[in-house]
């Protein structure tokens, strides 16, 4: 079992180039995003992560704000590459969308004022968790997947757009469909210099 999962970390890589011809329909895509998200390991069981999941129309209705708030802050000269870039997150199948309840958290901080400071990166931690148990999971079903971060310039947008409370934070934006084109090779520092073992 070990092996196994190691192999599906291995295969967990950023793809760019996706399609929407993926093995999962829309309800088991959402079921998986869903169990991840309730078993996901958060800081005094606090359970602050929230997921959004666009497919269809909101799918490209997100990347055309992204697009509509880049073109206001892109060189007219790089918009090209940019239009680009967007277009290929667009061509996904969808996209899941990342967030932290700040309430959650604020709430913590009254609960446990010694804590006060840890719990904005305990939170920060648990996201992180979640997107790549998400990530993985979709990996282990052959679908790629990235990781975009267009926040904050997109926030207040997505907000309104699908009517999401003001507490929720937007930490990143996960564009995921079939992989076209693998990813290329990785190089990787020696291991000896980021693990260290004693006795």
């Amino acid at each position: 079992m070990a092996k196994e999962l190691i192999k599906v970390y291995q295969d967990r890589r950023s793809i760019y180039d996706l399609g929407q011809d993926i093995p999962l329909s829309s309800e088991e895509v959402v079921s998986l995003v869903c169990d991840c998200v309730k078993h996901a390991p958060t800081a005094f069981n606090s359970q602050s992560g929230r997921a959004v999941i666009l497919f269809a129309a909101a799918h490209h209705r997100l990347w055309d704000i992204v697009l509509s708030k880049l073109q206001k802050v892109t060189p007219p000269d790089k918009f090209a590459a940019t239009t680009k870039k967007i277009a290929s997150f667009a061509a996904a199948a969808g996209t899941i969308l990342f967030f932290e309840d700040e309430d959650t958290v604020s709430s913590l901080q009254k609960q446990y004022p010694l804590y006060k400071d840890a719990f904005p990166l305990f939170s920060a931690q648990s996201s992180g968790m979640l997107q790549y148990m998400i990530w993985t999971a979709l990996a282990a079903e052959d679908i790629g997947a990235s990781l975009q971060h267009y926040n904050p310039l997109i926030d207040e947008d997505v907000k309104k757009e699908w009517h999401l409370p003001q507490s929720w934070k937007l930490y990143s934006q996960m564009p995921f469909g079939n992989i076209n084109s693998a990813a290329g090779s990785k190089d990787f520092m020696p291991i000896s210099e980021r693990v260290k073992v004693f006795s």
